[in-house]
């Protein structure tokens, strides 16, 4: 199944599918925050966040299924399909990542115990812990080198 996947750079159009996979991923991942924020972030998402970032996504010849935004050497979001997660899209596009940085940092709910184990599986270390301003959730700074 994965050889049928590839990576490629977004583009503007692309924008909307990313954002609608955004918003299911994240209402999915944080349970812990309310679904109503979430909702009032999908424009912010789509016209500022998408265009702002290097966006690489993973799609067959016929669906996207999940994307990378980076800005510099920061994951700005990693987000896959809740019902494609688990079956190596995610580091699929950890993988590109790392192939076109030298390391890479990220933040990341503490209550998002998944995120955590992956991206402790793919070799991110916990470096600091930090507080979201805008949800008030502790967060944990990863990073890879």
């Amino acid at each position: 199944m994965m050889s049928s996947f590839t990576i490629r750079q977004a583009d503007p159009h692309d924008f909307s599918e990313l954002t609608e996979i955004w918003f299911n991923a994240s209402v999915k991942a944080h349970d812990f925050i309310s679904e109503i924020y979430w909702k009032n972030n999908k424009v912010k998402m789509h016209d500022t966040y998408l265009p702002m970032s290097e966006v690489y996504l993973v799609e067959d010849m016929s669906n996207i299924y999940g994307f990378i935004a980076l800005v510099e050497n920061k994951i700005a979001a990693i987000f896959v399909s809740p019902e494609l997660q688990g079956k190596g899209i995610g580091k699929l596009l950890i993988n590109h990542a790392k192939g076109i940085r030298n390391n890479l940092e990220l933040s990341v709910y503490q209550q998002n115990i998944n995120s955590v184990r992956f991206y402790e599986s793919v070799g991110f270390k916990v470096v600091a812990e930090t507080l979201d301003e805008e949800t008030r959730s502790k967060e944990f700074l990863m990073r890879w080198e």
